[in-house]
């Protein structure tokens, strides 16, 4: 699919997260959404954009694990 805006149902999909947490991060601010009569979409490049700002996931070392 190379639409321009996501249903919430296929930004979930895409993105690999529950609706409730899509939702959080619209009430946050950190997710930009529109809304179209009933339906709630998220462009494209908004959810890339809030991809983009997710945090990294770091890991500790060998040596901080096993201390």
């Amino acid at each position: 699919m190379n639409a321009s805006a996501l249903t919430l149902k296929d930004f979930c999909d895409a993105y690999r997260v529950c609706r409730e947490t899509a939702y959080q991060q619209i009430r946050s601010g950190r997710l930009r959404a529109v809304k179209l009569g009933r339906k709630t979409l998220i462009l494209r490049v908004d959810a890339e954009v809030w991809a983009a700002s997710l945090p990294e996931l770091r890991t500790g070392s060998r040596e901080q694990a096993s201390a």
